[in-house]
């Protein structure tokens, strides 16, 4: 049992696969963009052959230098791992790194320390990058045993631009005396830690490391890099706790994200969201939008030019997307979602994100207490020349985004603005408005009161529900962010 257990430490399941068949290809392509993989060998202290792939444009743009994300793997993982991590930041004109650490996958040497010489692994990686002068700056992104890997690499060299860390442990001893309640070994507490002392022991002779040094948290608060913590709720290998207390005293700037899952799960697609933007501010990538104001953050969706050469493909994508995703979650499936093509771009982007006049009462207020103006009373008796056409941005098209789908229909006039014609269309209602004629379908005094809660409420919601839209919108075609999951090996 005690000889397991070591092996279970360090010589672990050994990723053995085809790159050809396992990796991105040579060449190929994502978003409608042309990319390339470019396989490389390095040599690490102990003389290790070290199998490396750099994931690029076939083509920098205007010949600048591009940030680049070292993917670190975990314990039993190889370079395949990193697949997903290329999906998410190619497009965002960050190039990837992956590697074999010495002891997995196709590198050399015989067992895995679990970060402590792959640190030094990961020191010969980033020396190479500096050397290239097409790479400018340099961030991390681990998970497990990469995770670890990062942090100790990280308190050494404080040029590293942002690190992710995904399930990281705080402490190897603490979590090999957890693993033992986990897997219900029953053993007096004494006999453990006698064969815990055989273990390391037998550990540093074997894979020339003592497991009492692999410490996290003598290394946190002497780290200062930009750091996105992310842990599983339902990790049973490497509990959340660990993720906690390195996050406590992490020196540097910091967050932390908790999802559904377990340790091996599939991570959840915010979670994804939240690593790339996390990269857009460390790494600055080239071709990035300069920040808007408030306003136009919530309601600009840029300059989105359906006929000037866009893709429509990425635009049905996009869109069909948005329509099956709610409000408050992002899905993770890996099948992309089926949308009729009956409709050109321009309309489903009309109909799915219409740009908000600053004049909306959903902004201004002035409609919100049940009585209209007299600047909305002549819009609607059709006096005011700002009168919107059945094709502009309407109101009511507005309203049907910020509600993502209500079976209720109503028909509603409008007034066409070049011709006075008027023409009517069925619309979807919008929570706004159902609770506007409850209102005054009710009594004055109670209906009044009731309304202005409601609408308050509503309003609310519908703000929390466009920043999310217009936020994704903005990612997906000002920064050609096109998030899919592919499963690695």
């Amino acid at each position: 049992m005690i000889d397991q257990f070591i092996n279970f430490v360090i010589r672990p399941p050994r990723a053995d696969y085809n790159p050809d068949q396992f990796l991105w290809e040579k060449e190929f392509s994502l978003g409608g963009r042309k990319y390339k993989r470019e396989d490389f060998e390095l040599k690490n202290e102990r003389g290790h052959t070290l199998r490396c792939s750099h994931y690029t444009p076939s083509s920098f743009p205007d010949g600048a230098p591009l940030p680049c994300v070292i993917y670190c793997h975990g314990n039993s993982g190889c370079r395949a791992d990193a697949n997903e991590a290329a999906v998410i930041l190619l497009s965002s004109n960050i190039t990837v790194v992956t590697l074999d650490f010495s002891g997995s996958g196709l590198s050399d040497g015989d067992y895995v320390s679990l970060g402590w010489h792959e640190k030094d692994d990961l020191k010969v990686v980033v020396s190479h990058l500096r050397s290239n002068l097409k790479v400018s700056r340099i961030g991390l992104w681990g998970r497990s045993m990469g995770a670890v890997t990062s942090l100790l690499y990280g308190a050494e060299d404080p040029s590293i631009a942002g690190m992710v860390l995904d399930s990281a442990f705080s402490n190897l001893f603490d979590l090999m005396m957890e693993l033992v309640d986990v897997y219900k070994i029953r053993l007096p507490k004494f006999t453990i830690k006698v064969a815990v002392q055989y273990m390391r022991h037998v550990i540093q002779k074997k894979a020339k490391f003592d497991i009492m040094r692999l410490n996290c948290l003598q290394v946190s608060p002497k780290t200062y890099i930009p750091a996105l913590f992310g842990h599983a709720k339902d990790d049973k290998f490497v509990q959340p706790h660990h993720s906690d207390l390195i996050y406590k005293s992490y020196a540097g700037d910091k967050n932390i994200i908790k999802f559904d899952g377990d340790h091996n799960s599939s991570r959840p697609q915010f979670y994804y969201d939240s690593v790339s933007i996390f990269f857009y501010n460390v790494l600055h990538p080239p071709g990035i939008s300069p920040t808007k104001s408030k306003i136009e953050k919530y309601y600009d969706l840029g300059d989105i030019k359906v006929s000037a050469g866009m893709d429509e493909n990425l635009l049905y994508e996009i869109i069909a997307a948005l329509r099956n995703v709610p409000s408050d979650t992002a899905s993770s499936s890996s099948v992309p979602p089926s949308i009729s093509t009956a409709k050109s771009g321009g309309e489903l982007l009309a109909d799915i994100a219409p740009i908000a006049s600053l004049n909306d009462p959903l902004i201004n207020g002035e409609e919100l207490n049940g009585h209209a103006t007299p600047q909305t009373e002549d819009k609607q008796g059709g006096e005011n020349e700002d009168c919107y056409s059945c094709t502009s941005s309407n109101r009511e098209s507005w309203g049907r985004c910020s509600s993502l789908g209500s079976d209720d229909e109503i028909t509603t006039d409008f007034v066409d603005a070049a011709s006075g014609n008027q023409s009517t269309v069925d619309v979807l209602a919008t929570p706004l408005r159902d609770n506007h004629h409850t209102a005054l379908d009710s009594s004055k005094d109670n209906g009044k009161k009731k309304a202005a809660q409601i609408t308050k409420k509503s309003k609310r919601e519908k703000f929390e529900k466009l920043e999310a839209l217009s936020q994704r919108l903005r990612l997906c075609f000002q920064k050609r962010i096109n998030h899919r999951r592919y499963s690695s090996s």
